[in-house]
């Protein structure tokens, strides 16, 4: 056994408190002792409320706050989980070292999502990602301004909207995907790029254009 394979026990072995608590919390008993969801000791759970559902059973289909990225100390990183809504994970799932997870509304995670770390997702409403997302570290989404804005009236005008992510898409590092925004299929974000709106050139890397244009059209990309 490698010197990588026994490390990644041992995290596992560390984390197995709050793996038992965290599947414990959200499964049936006998989908609980399968422990499906595996979380490092260094992932704070401070809303374990909401409810989670899994298209599989398998021990370890989702793992939370675990990887590593050569750019940043995982031993100093948290995780965060704050959720009373819910979340559905349609397959296998990695959610990195450092990354937040807030949902009071509804966050559905298809097959082969995966966050490197330092990532955030701020979800009120609704967001939805397709297959084989990828998001690269420090990237935002959140589908709500947080703070509530009013005319003179007294009438709500920036109420949370959904999000939208296609399959097969990457975002690229320190982007920002805001409110309303739908992201087409095999969409590749550049890092650094705010996105709003939709984006329905498919198979396009999408820059920080004024509006967001196709930077090169008839890509894909690989892990």
């Amino acid at each position: 056994m490698s010197i990588e394979n026994i490390k990644t026990y041992w995290l596992y072995l560390l984390g197995l408190p709050k793996t038992i608590l965290f599947n414990v919390r959200y499964f049936p008993f006998m989908t609980a002792i399968k422990l499906p969801v595996f979380i490092s000791h260094r992932v704070w759970l401070k809303t374990l409320k909401g409810t989670i559902e899994l298209a599989e059973e398998k021990t370890g289909i989702v793992k939370i706050g675990f990887g590593e990225v050569a750019i940043f100390d995982s031993n100093s990183s948290r995780s965060i989980w704050h959720v009373s809504g819910k979340v559905s994970f349609k397959g296998r799932a990695i959610i990195g070292h450092g990354s937040k997870i807030s949902v009071h509304g509804e966050l559905i995670l298809g097959d082969m999502f995966t966050i490197s770390a330092e990532s955030s997702i701020v979800v009120h409403k609704r967001i939805t990602f397709g297959d084989n997302v990828m998001l690269s570290w420090e990237v935002l989404v959140m589908d709500t301004d947080l703070h509530e804005i009013y005319d003179m009236d007294n009438k709500l005008i920036n109420a949370p909207r959904e999000i939208t992510v296609g399959d097969n898409v990457w975002i690229g590092c320190r982007s920002l995907v805001l409110k309303g925004s739908n992201i087409a299929h095999g969409v590749i974000i550049a890092a650094g790029t705010k996105v709003f709106g939709t984006i329905d050139d498919h198979n396009s890397i999408i820059g920080e254009k004024i509006p967001l244009l196709p930077i090169k059209n008839n890509v894909i990309w690989k892990r």
